[in-house]
Formats: structure tokens, C-alpha cells, sequence
């Protein structure tokens, strides 16, 4: 009697239009692999290697960006060149292959340029990867995979979708045909201006809506944040299309949508991150948070004081979300009422509101209080170990990094309570050892500089209280914000919908 054959694990395959690095032992070019645009990249990259490490079958589809992935063909010998594009058995890194991809230095265009990259990417994955790979679930992410819950729905796969944004693209059945999918055969499984009659009445003028059709198609979907599912589903923000809303509302509805945040990435650690000049961690922050802070404030030609207190901004200067008006508006105010205890603001970003922060520095002469500069990565990384406190009042937020990062390196948030903000920040009870940052209600310019007066007060608190409660806080964000808690989640959901344990051990 012939033996039975071994159960295999659950195939996994995640669709990701970009990615930070992917683990040693995924396939032959794993340490080339690296194209990032935002938040995706992180939680893509995180995901896969907690899946791969635990043991999991994971496979991972992406556009072939050569130039960012920095391989150049032409170097290749014969032999190198023939294993660079070959399909081992145990490959699990699949390219999609388009020449729109092969010299880009970015993730995304400008304007229409992503739907054309979106179309050929999903067009590999459908003809392709998914043939090849043979998945037991798929996992998109965000519009540019939109088509691909309505292919993997015809063929029975279960398919997860992440919305990371709420941006979206729109296109005719004529235009995805015409770049080589074949949307005959998933038609139905769409989402489209209005409702479709038949195939044919469509084909031209009823535009689909590429991130809703992936939340309509999917069978569970994701949103990088529990408040933000919450706030579309009770329907907050007005900016929020009515097509993305209402597919949202009826995934909730239905017990297939859930919230689970991003994590910042694993590198974000002031013991171990070689961007900083003074490494630290929460035994000794004090003295290692006052040197940096030191460098910090001569980079930027501020005042050189290490007492003094000092509010960093991180985050683009984008006055429809992330709220730089409201610093604006109270700037000079806020550095006036505090100009006894040589308050400093630091703002290292771009973005259109970059020019109102240099007219006020400019006018009121204050260069050695408020620093403006480009964004800088290195620069950047060095403000969050420097700093006191990081400055987070967006309007809205569907997940936001920057506020997880910060309290790791002991610098506390003064943020928005809204979306990720409301899940990851807690007002601080400095004597009851509770709560990691400042968080405000109303969203106006009172509003922050309320926040900003109480983050003032617990700088005046006696030094022991505050090397106690930093060093607890940067603790606590250390093992609450990170890679393994996110798969986790991820992990749970995949093991929800295929009804079955996907690896024998949790992640510690």
C-alpha cells in the first residue's frame, strides 16, 4: 500500500508593488531586493520574513525594478545570466517582467505613468505568477494590485487585500485588456461607476475603481490601523470616496475586515542604529539622548544647549493631512511663552508648507530657536534620538510610523487623536507610570498647543521622574511596536481564512 503523501504547508503568495529587503534563503538576488515608497514596503518586508523564518511557504511577487534592485544585465556572464533568470523549484522571489520597470528610480510616476505600472504588474501576476506559484491564499496591497482579489475569486482563492491609503486610479475593461489581461473571465467581480448591465455595455465607459474593486473582491480585507477602519466605516472624512466607503463598510459588516497597524522598522533602535552618532538605550538615555541632541542643534545651527527642550517634526509638510498649519499658527507664540527655557522646534521635512515655517524664522529672526530643513534621512534619524518630543497632529493618519518611531529613541509624541495616531498614543501619567505621549482632541492650532504645554510640563518635572518615565517608554514602544507583533496579526488573519494552522510555533 503506497504510503500517504505529506500535508504541505499553506502556500502564501504576497503582491506588493514595493519592498524594503527580503531575508537570505528566499532566492538568488533576496539581498538586491529593495524598493520602497512608504509604510507597504516595511510591513511587506516584516511580513515575509517572520513568515519565512517561521517556516511558512511564502512567495513574494513585485515589479523587476533593475536599477533600484541594482543589477545590470549587461554585466552578467552567460552562466550568471542564466540563473539570474531562471525559475528554480525553490525560488520564491517572482518578477514581474516589463521593460516600464527595468530602469526606474522610483516606485511610482507622476500622474497616469502608475496605471500603466500597475496594469503591467498585475498583468504578470495574473498570466504568470499565480499559474506558476499554484497559492493556497493571496495577499494584495493597495490599488495597484486592485485587479487581483477579482482573478483569485474565479480561480477560489482565498485573497486578503490591504488598504494602506485611500488613493485610487480608475480605468475601462478596454484599457486592462488592451494591457494584456484577459478581465473577460473576472468581469463580474469589479467594482464600477455604476452597475453593470452586461460585459459588453461596460467594456468602453463604466470605469472601474481599481481600490475598490480590490476591497470588493477580496474575501477579508485590512486596513494598517483599528481607529482608521472605524472612523471610514462610521463615516468620518469626507475625503474618502463614497465607492471605497461603502465596500469598506460592507466588509466590515460582514466580519471580514479588520485593523491591524504597521510596525516600525526592526533598524529603529538607538542600541544598534548606526545613523546615529551616540548609540543609547533606556538604561542610559540621558546622557546619550543630550550628545546627540548636541549634534543635532549644530547640524541645524540652533542654539547649543543640551537643557534645552526640543520639538522635532518629521513628517512631509502636506497641510491636507498632516497638519503643519497648526504649528504655523502658533510657532512664535509657542517659542515666545517658552523663551526662558530655550524651547527649540526643528522641522526636517518637504513639502509645500516649508516656505510659511522660513518666512517666520526669517521675520521674527529666531534661527537659533527654529531650524527648516530639506528632508534627510541621516538628518532625520538623528532628530528622533536628539529630540524631546516628536510632533504628530494630522488631521487624519491610516496608520503613521513616525509616532512609533519617536518614544524608542525617548522622544515622546504630541499627536492628533485620530486613526493610528488614537491606537498607538496615550496621555502620559507621568506619576502613575502610564501613557507615552501627548494627545489632543479638537483639531486646531489650541488644540496642539495645549498638547505642546503639557509636553512643556513634564519637561519641567523633576529629572528623576523623567529619566523614569522616558526610560519606561522607550522600554514599553521597544516590544510593543515592532516587526514579529505585526506578522503576528498577519499570521492570526491567514490562519482565519484558510481555516488551518499555517506555522507549528508563535513568534516569541
Amino acid at each position: 500500500m503506497a504510503s500517504k503523501e505529506k500535508p504541505r504547508n499553506p502556500r502564501i503568495l504576497i503582491v506588493t508593488p514595493e519592498i524594503t529587503y527580503l531575508p537570505e534563503g528566499m532566492g538568488n538576488l533576496a539581498g538586491k531586493m529593495s524598493a520602497k515608497a512608504g509604510g507597504m514596503a516595511d510591513v511587506s518586508a516584516s511580513l515575509v520574513q517572520a513568515l519565512h523564518r517561521l517556516g511558512a511557504d511564502v512567495h513574494v511577487a513585485l515589479p523587476h525594478y533593475r536599477r533600484m534592485f541594482h543589477v545590470e544585465t549587461a554585466r552578467l556572464v552567460a552562466d550568471e545570466l542564466r540563473k539570474y533568470k531562471s525559475h528554480l523549484p525553490d525560488e520564491r522571489i517572482h518578477l514581474a517582467e516589463d521593460r516600464c520597470f527595468y530602469y526606474r528610480d522610483t516606485v511610482y510616476s507622476e500622474g497616469e505613468g502608475n496605471v500603466k505600472l500597475a496594469l503591467a504588474f498585475q498583468r504578470e501576476v495574473i498570466n504568470n505568477i499565480i499559474p506558476f506559484v499554484q497559492p493556497d491564499l493571496i495577499h494584495c496591497n493597495d490599488w495597484m494590485t486592485g485587479l487581483i482579489p477579482a482573478a483569485a475569486r474565479r480561480e477560489g482563492i482565498p485573497c486578503l487585500f490591504t488598504v494602506h491609503n485611500i488613493h485610487t486610479h480608475k480605468l475601462t475593461l478596454a484599457q486592462v485588456e488592451d494591457a494584456g489581461i484577459d478581465a473577460a473571465e473576472f468581469w463580474m467581480n469589479l467594482y464600477y461607476g455604476y452597475p453593470p448591465r452586461n460585459y459588453e455595455e461596460s467594456r468602453n465607459c463604466n470605469q472601474i475603481d481599481l481600490q475598490a474593486s480590490g476591497v470588493f473582491g477580496a474575501h477579508f480585507i485590512n486596513t494598517v490601523s483599528p481607529t482608521f477602519l472605524r472612523e471610514i466605516v462610521n463615516g468620518w472624512h469626507s475625503f474618502i470616496p463614497d465607492s471605497i466607503r461603502s465596500e469598506i463598510r460592507n466588509k466590515y459588516n460582514a466580519g471580514c475586515a479588520e485593523g491591524i497597524l504597521n510596525a516600525p522598522d526592526s533598524s529603529d533602535n538607538p542600541a544598534t542604529d548606526e545613523k546615529i552618532p551616540f548609540r543609547y538605550g533606556p538604561a542610559d538615555h540621558v546622557a546619550g539622548k543630550r550628545r546627540n541632541k548636541v549634534e543635532f542643534q549644530r547640524a541645524l545651527g540652533l542654539e547649543e544647549n543640551p537643557d534645552a527642550p526640543l520639538f522635532f517634526w518629521p513628517s512631509r509638510l502636506d497641510p491636507a493631512q498632516k497638519g503643519p498649519q497648526l504649528l504655523t499658527d502658533i510657532t512664535y507664540r509657542f517659542l515666545d511663552k517658552y523663551y526662558g527655557r530655550g524651547a527649540q522646534i526643528a522641522v526636517v521635512a518637504n513639502g509645500p508648507f516649508q516656505r510659511p515655517f522660513r518666512d517666520i524664522r526669517d521675520f521674527h529672526s529666531i534661527g537659533r530657536r527654529l531650524a527648516v530643513h530639506d528632508f534627510d534621512a541621516r538628518l532625520s534619524q538623528l532628530g528622533f534620538a536628539a529630540s524631546d518630543f516628536t510632533l504628530m497632529p494630522s488631521l487624519f493618519e491610516p496608520c503613521g510610523l513616525p509616532q512609533m518611531q519617536a518614544p524608542i529613541y525617548g522622544s515622546l509624541a504630541v499627536a492628533h487623536n485620530t486613526g493610528g495616531l488614537h491606537d498607538t498614543v496615550e496621555q502620559l501619567d507621568w506619576n502613575g507610570s502610564a501613557g507615552n505621549g501627548f494627545i489632543f482632541d479638537t483639531y486646531d492650532s489650541n488644540g496642539l498647543f495645549w498638547a505642546m504645554d503639557r509636553a512643556m510640563e513634564f519637561y519641567a518635572a523633576p529629572p528623576g521622574v523623567r529619566e523614569r518615565e522616558t526610560g519606561r517608554i522607550m522600554k514599553e514602544s521597544l516590544s510593543r511596536f515592532n516587526h514579529d507583533a505585526c506578522a503576528k496579526e498577519y499570521i492570526k488573519l491567514y490562519e482565519k481564512m484558510l481555516d488551518r494552522q499555517l506555522v507549528k510555533r508563535e513568534i516569541s
